[in-house]
């Protein structure tokens, strides 16, 4: 009994002290949980603001200046001129939860790096410099980020600003600049192929793949991503199997970036591949220049082969058979005439075709067409095949000329140019001399297309000037042109005779008044200015100094064979068109907006243009 009593005593007693522990527990660990508890659900809607703030003042750093360093290696890379970025604010979201797709977010990470590089501008000068220590230090920070996912790496444009003392552009216009290349991408595809490429290319000079498995996956997918670019002109034009090596090469972009973590190198490298790049388009535009003015000066296959066999044509008829119609109308001073000097079977149809064809009077239509002896014959027998209806067709040689030739014009030039030396292009010199019977007459250059009818241009009143012509010397408008900037005015031999803002015109399309002409023989004062070596325009401007008298613009319209932005709208209205430049209508490199214009005046179903495979 005794036993018991202690027992519950004791039970009771632990009891007791059990019950103070827990109350001491309570009082010390679960209460202020509790109240802290509370406290915390009030900050719960700003404790992921608070997360990222905290992050950014452990990691944010002030700026990212992106400066390439002297290259080191690679001595056949030139290094251009430097731009300095800086970042205003780059603290990304950040998220703790995973280190999942580390390659896609590494790929994210060099591909952002690549597009602050390729934002870079040549010409600009720096003026703030980042120290090695300083960017070494931002590259070991973000190694040490490698396991931090991030949501957002791709900054707006506002935030990068180009420091240029120099030139004092904005960082508003740099932008404007940016936006607008960005909007000229129409493949985003083909050119995120090229910008691997590129990257692709700057690892793999950085180290030989030989000697890393990642660097030899990189450059088999970098060949035939290039051989895919190749073939394709549009996105559309890219296939399934290239569009997986995309994925693949990103994914190896992201393994090599890991192999070169070195940003400073990488930002050497691409500056330097960028600045030989660079070199290489201005060769080729240079080479393409060459390549465009050797095609210019070139007869196209087809128009030698046209030639040939209108000549044999020719002379496969009888004496008889060669003539031409309406020969008693060549030299009647009532009828109007035009002149074209040309070595050009198609050229002479063309202005001969438009011509004709928009004229009211066309009977009253006289065409004198001027060629050397090779190509007399088959001009000739192109207008036998394809006759006139009612106008007059006169063709000429200018051998037949036998006063010509004692003037020596070749001797008197040391132009190598064909277009100075060319006898046919001299001879609208001597138009009084060619047109003895004629008081007036329009010239035409051969690649012009008529698109009106020109007999009001013959009632135009010169006011006694000697040519009418269409003015290239007026302020803002193309062509603008100035004597002194083809002539030199003080030359001794101009005796300072001229105005050095004096107004200039063109040649393609001109009425001359060859009354006046022989009046007050220019023929000689041409012979004077010829010793000079300048071009055929600058010649007329100062032969016929003083005796011009300007023509409405919209009766002779210029720039098809070099400017592709001549307005549609002043095109529809001219009178005459004019495809001055190399890049004439019957050439391969003819500016296609505007062939048609030309082509419509040829039949190109006539036999001999099918033999020869002239096309439109």
């Amino acid at each position: 009994m005794m036993i018991k009593q202690k027992l519950l005593l004791l039970l009771r007693r632990r009891r007791k002290n059990r019950v103070l522990f827990f109350s001491f527990l309570y009082l010390s660990v679960l209460s202020p949980l509790l109240f802290f508890s509370h406290r915390l659900n009030l900050l719960a809607p700003l404790g992921k603001d608070f997360l990222e703030d905290l992050y950014r003042v452990a990691y944010k750093t002030d700026s990212l200046k992106l400066n390439a360093v002297e290259q080191e290696g690679a001595q056949e890379l030139e290094e251009p001129n430097h731009v300095v970025y800086k970042l205003k604010d780059s603290g990304p979201t950040i998220n703790y939860n995973s280190n999942k797709n580390n390659d896609s977010e590494e790929s994210r990470i060099a591909g952002h790096r690549y597009e602050l590089l390729e934002r870079n501008v040549t010409g600009f000068n720096h003026d703030e410099v980042r120290s090695q220590g300083t960017m070494q230090k931002e590259s070991s920070s973000m190694a040490e980020e490698k396991d931090v996912r991030l949501h957002s790496l791709r900054m707006p444009t506002d935030n990068i600003k180009v420091t240029n003392k120099d030139s004092g552009r904005t960082e508003a216009k740099h932008n404007q600049i940016l936006n607008s290349h960005s909007n000229e991408v129409r493949n985003p595809k083909i050119e995120e192929i090229k910008d691997q490429i590129l990257r692709a290319k700057a690892y793999l000079s950085l180290s030989p793949p030989s000697g890393n498995l990642r660097l030899k996956e990189l450059e088999l997918l970098k060949r035939e991503l290039e051989q895919a670019v190749g073939k394709a002109t549009r996105d559309s034009d890219l296939s399934t199997s290239v569009l997986q090596n995309m994925r693949r090469m990103e994914a190896s972009l992201s393994k090599a970036y890991r192999i070169f973590p070195n940003c400073c190198a990488m930002a050497d490298k691409l500056q330097a591949m960028k600045h030989t790049t660079e070199q290489e388009v201005r060769s080729q535009r240079i080479q393409a220049t060459f390549l465009a003015q050797l095609a210019g000066r070139t007869t196209p296959k087809g128009l030698h082969c046209l030639s040939m066999r209108l000549t044999a044509e020719y002379f496969a008829r009888r004496p008889e058979e060669r003539k031409l119609p309406n020969e008693n109308k060549i030299y009647n001073p009532e009828l109007y005439h035009y002149a074209v000097f040309t070595d050009n079977v198609l050229a002479s149809a063309v202005v001969v075709n438009s011509t004709v064809s928009t004229a009211k009077e066309p009977e009253k239509l006289v065409f004198h067409v001027v060629t050397n002896s090779h190509n007399l014959p088959g001009i000739s027998m192109w207008f036998l095949l394809n006759p006139l209806d009612k106008a007059t067709i006169h063709v000429q040689s200018i051998d037949n000329y036998d006063w010509f030739s004692k003037y020596n014009i070749l001797g008197k030039t040391n132009s190598s140019d064909p277009r100075y030396i060319s006898e046919l292009n001299h001879l609208r010199f001597y138009l009084p001399d060619i047109f003895p019977a004629l008081n007036k007459i329009i010239l035409f250059d051969h690649d012009v297309v008529v698109q009106q009818d020109l007999s009001g241009l013959w009632n135009s009143d010169m006011n006694g000037n000697v040519i009418g012509a269409v003015g290239t010397c007026k302020e803002g408008e193309t062509p603008f042109h100035r004597m002194d900037m083809f002539i030199n005015i003080s030359d001794p031999l101009l005796g300072g005779r001229f105005d050095v803002n004096a107004c200039t015109w063109a040649f393609g399309m001109n009425l001359f008044d060859l009354q006046q002409w022989r009046m007050h023989n220019l023929t000689s004062l041409y012979h004077k200015y010829l010793q000079m070596n300048i071009g055929i325009e600058p010649l007329g401007w100062l032969t016929f100094y003083n005796r011009t008298t300007l023509l409405d613009r919209r009766s002779h319209v210029q720039g098809l064979g070099h400017n592709s932005g001549v307005d549609r709208n002043e095109i529809e209205h001219a009178a005459v068109i004019h495809y001055d430049g190399i890049r004439k209508p019957w050439l391969d490199i003819a500016m296609g907006r505007y062939k048609n214009y030309w082509n419509r005046f040829l039949n190109f179903d006539q036999p001999f243009l099918e033999r020869c495979n002239l096309q439109p």
